[in-house]
């Protein structure tokens, strides 16, 4: 019988659920398939379990939002490629490694496409890993740059980003050959675009709605690609 959550807060009170904790794969498997847990955001990295209960407010809103709309601006400019944008689709490589970024970025034709009957999650053993993945950081900011890149990591996806809500910066990763990620300075899924230029657009979105900042990346994106 599967276990159900209210017996899993016995194990991880509510006010712990946001650090990791010792689990088992099947502990993680009864919080992601609660069907009272919509919103709940899972990670789980060989034995240990973070439980995200979406308390985070409209930052971090305004910074999905945008960086959703740049991955539409940088689309329009390159037609002939695919890009599927699945943010917040929960990723899974049973039994080791799970994990649901605020941003995952699909490149090309094979992008998971869902059928009825099927899991509503990524399995990984069936489809390849995203091409980009990234974290909103607002209270997230230490596991974001820590356990969760080596979630990322371990599963080889190629980039990751992490938005620093609070520090208004862009930290971008991509990975090497021995499996570590490095900083970058200019995005391999999106190739061309400047880091910086995500630095500035975080900067102007203190000061102006998101749209707006979308509107000036937009413009940013244009002049840049024509060059």
């Amino acid at each position: 019988m599967r276990a159900s959550t209210s017996k899993m807060t016995q194990t991880f009170p509510i006010t712990s659920l946001r650090q990791w904790q010792p689990s088992t794969w099947q502990e993680y498997i009864a919080w992601r398939d609660d069907q009272t847990n919509q919103r709940v955001r899972l990670f789980f990295n060989q034995g240990w379990l973070w439980v995200d209960m979406g308390a985070e407010g409209i930052n971090h809103a305004s910074i999905s939002d945008l960086f959703t709309m740049l991955f539409f601006i940088w689309s329009t400019h390159r037609p002939e490629q695919v890009f599927s944008s699945l943010g917040r689709c929960l990723l899974e490589k049973s039994p080791l490694k799970a994990g649901a970024p605020d941003l995952v970025l699909y490149l090309g034709e094979n992008y998971p496409c869902w059928q009825p009957g099927e899991l509503r999650r990524i399995d990984l053993h069936q489809w390849s890993v995203p091409h980009l993945v990234g974290e909103i950081s607002d209270t997230t900011l230490a596991t974001d740059l820590d356990e969760k890149k080596d979630i990322y990591a371990s599963l080889g996806i190629p980039e990751y980003w992490v938005i620093d809500v609070r520090g208004k910066r862009v930290f971008a990763f991509e990975l090497q050959t021995n499996g570590k990620y490095i900083e970058c300075s200019e995005s391999l899924a999106l190739k061309g675009l400047p880091i910086s230029l995500l630095n500035q657009a975080l900067e102007r979105l203190s000061q102006e709605a998101n749209t707006r900042v979308a509107a000036w990346l937009a413009q940013q994106i244009a002049g840049l690609l024509k060059t």
